[in-house]
């Protein structure tokens, strides 16, 4: 008997992109975050949120390629602090507690995403 991925177990890839829909106006709006997004082109928004719907598919297992850059390349430069790293993962736990997902998965989820935290946070 073969265990579900994580993909599989959060609702594939239309579930993974509606949690996306939700978490990235949480970063857009949120005082702390909101400066990353100003100033960028609807395209350039779409575009990113595809990416981290691409992401966080073949991270969890989905038969998704993700296409983009690694996270080192891509948020170099930034200056991505502890506190926005807190930030991000405070509107991370609201997107997965607005969607309820189980603890054992929000477990999975968060324990990949901190597994980017070297190579994205500089300062």
């Amino acid at each position: 008997m073969s265990k579900e991925t994580l993909y599989e177990r959060l609702g594939g890839y239309d579930a993974i992109s509606a949690v996306v829909s939700d978490l990235l106006p949480r970063l857009r709006e949120g005082p702390q975050l909101a400066r990353y997004w100003q100033h960028r082109a609807e395209d350039s928004l779409n575009r990113s949120k595809q990416l981290l719907i691409d992401f966080l598919c073949s991270g969890a297992g989905g038969p998704v390629y993700y296409t983009g850059r690694d996270m080192k390349t891509s948020h170099k430069g930034m200056g991505i602090s502890e506190a926005d790293w807190s930030a991000f993962l405070g509107h991370l736990h609201a997107t997965l507690g607005a969607f309820q997902v189980p603890q054992a998965e929000r477990d999975e989820v968060v324990a990949f995403i901190q597994s980017t935290k070297k190579d994205m946070v500089e300062a």
